[in-house]
């Protein structure tokens, strides 16, 4: 697998930031592809309900996990020197082991009344996983900053597919255990990533940290204080605007309206998230270098383009046959998701444009501004969806409200990152409208095929073209940088 990576890697484009974004890009588009592969297997092999717990167990263990380590492990690329990010690193793993004591100490004592009260009763025979599950999981989010720092981005892919490559393999063994089959794969996954990293802290740095002292531990966990004081929140607030969505969804109209979304959301979120936390990645390890340097704002810019130019062409194109694509592909029953996809699009182009610049709250060291931004966002979102489902009282329109409100609040982020990189929100237009421009340009042939009501040939015919240009415009932008 090693030598496999390694010579796909020397295919790949010279220019360093893209680079490693292909690396990147390209081990969790392997990992996503065996997931697609062994899934069926595994429905077949699992019950719904069994799933149900997985999922229950899974979320539980993602909100406890975003906080384990107090956030400093956003700290790690930061210090020029190599010393003092490895005594950040040991202060992220430290908090983890503390926090999975505190699970530990706290499950044991209360852990099925905790399960009750939580309304997941049937959690209780495996909430003893948890602290495993957080020390695995947190150890691992601590580590893969500390790569990031070292810019070990085919590691990094590797460990991804390691992850999932271990998770299925257990789950696919485990089966005779049901549920806890599905659990315990859940956590080698984590497990695999977390000793992939071991091993690079181990190969590569381990003299500094023999040189890790208590004393400086103290001092950087008051310099990096802001991280566990303001990250920690944003965390939170991140995860829970997450889930809230489809869960007001079922309370305030059916589950057949959260399922819409839920499809909806995925289907357009899945390749955007791919390549979106792949430049987040990369942009993380070139921003920290380039604010030590002065050029960060050029930087910001430069990555701010490459994403308007990504994410445009998809997005306007899913905006003019968002329904019928979604009645195409998954059936005539699902074309309300399309809808949905519609009122979107922009929302999820925003976010995909200022997710990976938004570390530039943790760079900069202002993340009280970016709990804020999680603050507005998750009472925005929650009051657009209370709004549309007792004002207008219509499923389409209040995810279109919801969606609305999102966009406007993370093309606000945009505004506010600019401000504090370039201190002019104006360099955000012009990429956009040039971006625009050319989404037109590519989707013609479908806006041709829709204003003049041709036959369902032509139309596919026309969705075929665009697709086409789109792909060579890409090709043309991936050439630039190659």
């Amino acid at each position: 697998m090693r030598s496999l990576i390694d010579r796909l890697a020397r295919l790949l484009p010279k220019h360093r930031f893209v680079r490693s974004v292909s690396i990147l890009a390209g081990g969790t588009a392997l990992a996503q592809g065996l997931g697609i592969l062994v899934a069926p297997i595994l429905t077949r092999l699992y019950s719904p309900d069994q799933f149900g717990i997985l999922a229950a167990f899974a979320a539980l263990l993602a909100i406890v996990s975003v906080v384990s380590t107090l956030r400093y492990e956003f700290a790690i690329p930061l210090p020029a020197s190599d010393l003092e990010a490895a005594h950040v690193l040991g202060l992220s793993l430290l908090a983890v082991v503390l926090t999975a004591l505190l699970t530990s100490v706290l499950l044991l004592f209360w852990g099925d009344t905790l399960a009750v009260q939580l309304g997941l009763p049937v959690m209780a025979p495996y909430l003893w996983l948890l602290p495993i599950g957080i020390l695995l999981a947190g150890s691992y989010e601590a580590l893969i900053y500390w790569a990031i720092r070292l810019r070990a981005f085919p590691l990094i892919a590797r460990t991804k597919f390691y992850q999932v490559f271990t998770l299925f393999a257990v789950q696919l063994a485990g089966f005779s255990l049901g549920s806890l089959g599905l659990l315990l794969g859940h956590m080698a996954g984590h497990g695999a990533g977390a000793l992939s990293m071991v091993s690079l802290v181990a190969r590569e740095r381990w003299s500094l940290i023999r040189q890790l002292r208590l004393s400086e531990l103290r001092r950087l966990a008051y310099r990096y204080r802001r991280f566990p004081l303001f990250s920690t929140w944003s965390g939170g607030f991140n995860t829970l605007s997450s889930h809230v969505p489809p869960l007001l969804l079922v309370a305030l109209f059916n589950p057949a309206a959260a399922g819409l979304y839920a499809l909806s959301h995925r289907v357009l979120a899945m390749p955007m998230s791919m390549v979106g936390q792949a430049v987040s990645d990369a942009f993380f390890s070139e921003a920290a270098e380039a604010h030590r340097n002065g050029r960060l704002p050029g930087l910001t810019l430069s990555i701010y383009e490459k994403l308007v130019q990504i994410a445009m062409p998809p997005a306007f194109l899913l905006m003019l046959i968002g329904p019928e694509l979604f009645a195409l592909v998954f059936g005539p029953e699902w074309r309300m998701g399309g809808e949905f996809a519609q009122w979107m699009a922009p929302w999820l182009l925003f976010q995909f444009i200022s997710s990976p610049l938004s570390l530039l709250f943790d760079v900069l060291e202002r993340q009280p501004e970016e709990m804020i931004f999680q603050l507005t966002l998750l009472v925005s979102r929650v009051t657009a969806l209370l709004l549309g489902s007792w004002w207008i009282g219509d499923l389409t329109w209040t995810v279109a409200l919801f969606a609305l409100t999102s966009a406007i609040c993370y093309f606000g982020k945009l505004v506010w990152l600019f401000m504090l990189t370039l201190h002019d929100w104006r360099p955000l237009c012009r990429p956009l409208l040039l971006s625009f421009g050319w989404a037109s340009l590519l989707a013609s042939p479908v806006l041709l095929a829709e204003g003049l009501d041709v036959p369902v040939e032509l139309w596919f015919a026309g969705i075929g073209l665009a697709l086409a240009l789109i792909a060579v415009r890409y090709l043309s932008l991936l050439r630039a940088v190659w």
